[in-house]
């Protein structure tokens, strides 16, 4: 079974598996009592596909206040709100998407956005 034939809550075990069981911006633990939400670090809105490599675990409350808030801006705000979010994670998921988009090609707005978003995490 390809990955895009896994059902949501198999979508989440692996995204689980792959980056462990804690939102990715504010690093609550999502194995427990906050059931995780999958939250597209290329949000749908601007092009972003359903597709693992662009898919992290979030906790409900930060799903919901980032929005289409890009990764860059929400991760400044997590700092600013005494958060410690996952940047490594982050950087690796779109590294990924990256690599998943050229293999796959399409997805000419993601790759764009993508790639504004590595180069804004790359500055100092």
């Amino acid at each position: 079974m390809t990955t895009a034939q896994l059902n949501r809550a198999n979508r989440m075990r692996v995204i689980l598996t792959r980056d462990g069981p804690t939102c990715a911006w504010c690093r609550t633990d999502v194995s427990g009592r906050t059931a995780p939400t999958t939250d597209h670090l290329v949000p749908r809105v601007k092009g972003g596909p359903s597709w693992l490599e662009n898919e992290i675990a979030a906790c409900p409350r930060c799903n919901r206040l980032r929005g289409h808030t890009s990764p860059t801006d929400w991760l400044a705000e997590c700092i600013r709100r005494g958060w410690t979010p996952d940047a490594e994670r982050i950087a690796r998921i779109l590294l990924s998407l990256e690599s998943a988009i050229t293999q796959r090609g399409g997805q000419r707005r993601a790759k764009q956005y993508t790639a504004a978003q590595l180069r804004r995490l790359a500055k100092p």
